[in-house]
């Protein structure tokens, strides 16, 4: 895997290091444009929205303790109010009397007196339930296992005989098909759910006269929810149009809310029958309230709209969840307002990143103009056009300096060409020379062994025919010897020529036997040299030719051998190859009494056959070889300590490597 990527990352470097300075600073511009700032502006967007929520979140969060508060506070004003009535003196007194009247007659019963009790302290109570805000006061008989308590209840159909006739007419409300609710086969809520708050009343001596049960229903009070409507959401709280509602549930219908049915008859204004009592809640809010009793923040679809809301549960007294208290605003306006500040900062950053990018590209075409304009002036140098300048530039950095500094460097240049053309041709017709003579030295190598066996084999016959040519002097008399005279001069003389020619083949049949002039050769110069005479089929084959040259050493050694020497190599790698390659020539130093020169192609490279016989006579790859160059050019290079080595390339790379071996110090 680490690989993997290390070489994706490695291509990715080399190609763009490939790229035109143009292409590069394009990249360099627009990659932080197209690339970072549309994701910080994404990122600006995700967390702009993201924000947005959260504080919506946290606004309904905040209302609903509010209202949670509020609930509080008027469930603690009905058990106030109950024990206010509890303690009542007017009802304290009223109970004392119907007490001293009942045991007088002690022919009534418990159940009577008790209804008499009722009967004749009804006016006191709806005086003291009016006083009070009160929905209803009753007073129940005497309980010595009921305790004093304040808590939401819910009152079935049997239980609602409590609440009188005019607050039944209030309790029941029809179901109405609302979206996403759970399945139900009820058609309405006959339920009450109410504020109830239970006291006992005692006499001064502290007997138990009986119980109060005071209370409010919670069913259809607009008043109420209302209320806390205004509480939590007053007048101008909410900007953008939006509005805030306030719900009571008894389990998941809907019984007290502000929330409107039709969207088009929506508003604060709106007629109370156009609020949406006896809708229930989505299924997903009732599981997670009701169900499983933890509070819902979140978005939620109410009746006809998209709401931030919270969902409190509310329990009774014996903490089974039997409702919930809501309060939510209206999504719509927020989202519009949300997605007009994206879209705004959005248009923004594509603004921005345009004119920014049109400015940076204006910026980098300052850099890359001039950049071009000083490459398409080397290369009509190059093409011969030696009066080729950049021009004026107007940029006055670095870049504009440079391609002023350009145009003086090849002002100097054409200056000095026109002295160096003559030693050019000077030089020219002094390699051509040298060429010639190395070309015929080529020739005559490939007779070498040849020409060694035949020098052997006239040698004895010459040798015969000079002892028979003293022994005939020897044997004439001095008459005839006169007489014949010139006609053995000519034969001493014609003996004496094929001498001379059969030791001038010898000189190349074996050329360590025989030494030229000696000088200090500069290794890159005599390398330099040497491509000027296979220049003709280096430009041919479109072979590039690279240099390295490190050495510092000049080794003696007659210089037209080792052009000979260097010259077969360098056509050797030519011929190796054909369809054009990379030619490397280098020198480097070897300890201080040694040079090392290596001509290296990338063609084929060797096979392990050819390396064993490499340096042998007759030994070649090309059917038009003689098989002789590399052999005469090692003879020649050892005669002065040195030696040839060929191998191939190293590192999975293909080609051959021929390394001429020189020695500073000539052996004695």
């Amino acid at each position: 895997m680490g690989s993997g990527l290390s070489d994706v990352a490695s291509a990715g470097r080399s190609l763009f290091a490939r790229q035109s300075i143009r292409n590069k600073l394009l990249v360099m511009v627009l990659l932080p444009l197209l690339g970072v700032l549309p994701l910080l502006g994404a990122f600006l967007l995700w967390w702009g929205s993201e924000a947005l929520d959260r504080t919506l979140l946290t606004k309904v969060r905040s209302d609903l303790a509010v209202a949670q508060g509020y609930f509080e506070r008027v469930l603690g004003e009905v058990g106030s109010s109950a024990t206010g009535v509890a303690e009542s003196a007017a009802l304290l007194h009223a109970l004392q009397n119907e007490a001293v009247n009942g045991s007088q007659t002690g022919s009534q019963t418990g159940s009577q007196t008790s209804a008499l009790t009722a009967h004749k302290t009804a006016p006191l109570l709806a005086r003291l339930a009016q006083r009070e805000r009160l929905d209803f006061i009753n007073l129940l008989p005497p309980d010595p296992g009921a305790a004093d308590r304040t808590s939401v209840e819910v009152f079935d159909p049997a239980q609602q005989a409590l609440l009188g006739p005019a607050l039944r007419q209030r309790v029941a409300v029809p179901l109405v098909a609302t979206r996403n609710a759970a399945a139900s086969a009820r058609s309405v809520e006959d339920r009450a759910m109410v504020m109830l708050a239970t006291r006992a009343v005692r006499s001064p001596d502290g007997s138990l006269l009986g119980h109060v049960q005071a209370g409010v229903l919670l069913n259809r009070n607009l008043p109420f929810i209302d209320h806390i409507n205004e509480i939590v959401y007053p007048e101008g709280s909410l900007p953008f149009g939006s509005h805030g509602t306030a719900t009571l549930f008894l389990d998941d219908v809907r019984i007290s809310t502000n929330v409107r049915l039709f969207t088009n008859g929506g508003g604060p204004n709106a007629a109370p029958d156009s609020r949406a009592i006896g809708t229930r809640v989505s299924q997903s809010v009732r599981d997670t309230v009701l169900g499983r009793g933890t509070p819902w923040l979140d978005r939620a679809f109410v009746v006809n709209d998209w709401y931030v809301s919270a969902y409190q549960p509310l329990a009774d007294s014996r903490g089974r969840r039997v409702g919930m208290l809501y309060v939510g605003i209206l999504e719509r306006p927020f989202t519009q307002l949300k997605h007009g500040a994206l879209l705004s900062v959005g248009a923004l950053f594509f603004a921005v990143m345009i004119v920014a990018a049109y400015v940076s590209l204006r910026w980098a075409r300052s850099i890359f103009r001039p950049l071009e304009q000083m490459e398409a002036t080397m290369q009509r140098v190059e093409t011969g056009a030696l009066d080729a300048r950049v021009g004026a530039v107007a940029s006055d950095d670095e870049v504009g300096r440079l391609a002023r500094h350009l145009d003086h460097l090849l002002s100097v240049i054409a200056d000095n060409t026109r002295g160096l053309d003559a030693k050019v041709a000077e030089r020219t017709q002094a390699l051509e020379a040298a060429q010639q003579q190395l070309v015929k030295s080529e020739k005559l190598a490939t007779v070498g062994q040849l020409t060694a066996s035949i020098a052997h084999e006239v040698n004895n016959p010459i040798a015969v025919i000079q002892g028979n040519l003293d022994l005939m002097r020897e044997l004439l008399d001095p008459a005839a010897a006169t007489r014949v005279a010139p006609e053995l001069k000519l034969v001493d003389e014609r003996i004496e020529r094929m001498r001379l020619i059969v030791t001038q083949l010898l000189q190349f049949a074996r050329p360590a036997e025989f030494a030229g002039y000696v000088e200090s050769v500069d290794p890159a110069r005599a390398l330099d040299d040497c491509l000027v005479l296979a220049g003709h089929q280096i430009a041919r084959t479109g072979i590039r030719v690279e240099r390295d040259y490190r050495a510092t050493l000049s080794p003696p050694i007659n210089r037209q051998e080792l052009q000979q020497v260097l010259v077969n190599l360098i056509v050797n790698a030519i011929h190796a190859m054909p369809r054009g390659g990379t030619l490397r020539l280098s020198t480097r130093d070897v300890g201080a009494d040694g040079v090392e020169i290596e001509i290296t192609d990338s063609g084929s490279g060797l096979t392990e056959e050819l390396l064993t016989r490499l340096f042998q006579p007759f030994v070649t790859r090309r059917p038009e070889g003689t098989g002789l160059g590399l052999w005469i050019s090692r003879g020649l290079v050892e005669r002065y300590g040195g030696d040839i080595r060929a191998a191939n390339r190293q590192g999975g790379q293909s080609g051959a490597v021929f390394t001429v071996v020189l020695k500073v110090a000539v052996p004695g």
